[in-house]
């Protein structure tokens, strides 16, 4: 039991550090190559950037403002154990948005004539490369929160809104946030300083991001399939069980030499791979391993199954 314990405390700490290093890729992505080019993004950072824009309130006054509003609705809603990474993560980035756009205008300060400024005296790191800006941004902000995603943790934001109304209707996450975005996005083109391009650039960083963020998280959840087949099959599966992933037994036969063979299979994730590698080749190195990749697996260990099963009509 207390072993159980240890596990999940280590398991928690790897996500909030995890949580922690994406929340700071994304404000180097923001802050460095969207901000200065007047990029606007989706989510609550987004909205903060268009209010920026418009009046030079740095991004962080908004961005913990609304967000401090909606958590106190998704609290009541959704209970306070959904919202805990979120909070979390809310007070991070908050954080590292304050730091990362005054670091950005004191750097600037300190190297005049060197960079151009925007209009909000933000240091434009490549020049007049805006689309640079933000494809670079775009890619940081999107493998950085498919880090923050991949780890169960959250922005808040439009992520909170997107799963409040999931909760109620019968539109999906992905559905609410990509509508929530595009209206941020969007509402930049009414501020004095709008124009349509970097409108057209907040869409490109959107879809960027939106991808990124799909590639991390299928990368990090991939998981494999191998199947056994060795004399020292229950030396192997003992091994492997203390590793804490499962194995399963099944009956075999070889046809060529008719004996009954018993083969090993075992899921695990696709950076488990090499550690079973070695337990197999320490044990039996002349044991016959097939691995192959699997689309999903859902179940204890692996990811939840978040498909809504109707009630049955009594």
């Amino acid at each position: 039991m207390i072993r159980n314990i240890h596990l999940s405390f280590k398991e928690e700490l790897s996500d909030y550090l995890f949580i922690t290093i994406g929340l700071l890729g994304y404000t180097i992505g923001f802050t460095c190559f969207q901000l200065p080019y007047q990029i606007t993004t989706g989510g609550v950072a987004g909205a903060g950037a268009v209010i920026f824009y418009a009046t030079g309130l740095p991004v962080h006054y908004t961005f913990f403002a609304v967000n401090i509003i909606l958590l106190s609705i998704a609290i009541k809603i959704l209970g306070l154990k959904f919202c805990m990474k979120t909070i979390y993560a809310v007070i991070m980035l908050t954080i590292f948005l304050a730091l990362g756009q005054q670091g950005m205008y004191e750097f600037g300060q300190l190297n005049p004539g060197v960079y151009e400024l925007s209009a909000q005296k933000l240091p434009k790191l490549l020049g007049d490369q805006s689309f640079m800006a933000c494809v670079i941004g775009a890619a940081l902000e999107g493998i950085a929160l498919g880090i923050v995603f991949l780890n169960n943790g959250s922005t808040g934001g439009t992520d909170i809104i997107a799963a409040i109304v999931n909760k109620y209707r019968d539109v999906t996450m992905g559905q609410m946030m990509m509508f929530c975005d595009i209206i941020i996005i969007s509402s930049s083109l009414f501020i004095p300083t709008g124009n349509i391009q970097n409108v057209l650039y907040g869409y490109c960083t959107l879809i960027i991001s939106n991808l990124l963020i799909d590639y991390v998280m299928d990368r990090g959840r991939q998981s494999v399939q191998f199947l056994i087949f060795s004399e020292k099959y229950d030396i192997i599966a003992a091994e492997i069980n203390k590793t804490g992933r499962g194995v399963t037994v099944l009956n075999g036969q070889g046809w060529y030499t008719k004996q009954d063979r018993k083969v090993l299979v075992v899921l695990a994730k696709k950076r488990e791979s090499t550690n079973l590698f070695r337990i197999i080749k320490r044990i039996d190195s002349d044991a016959f391993v097939s691995q192959s990749k699997v689309i999903g697996v859902f179940g204890e260990g692996f990811d939840k199954i978040k498909v809504k099963a109707k009630k049955e009509k009594e």
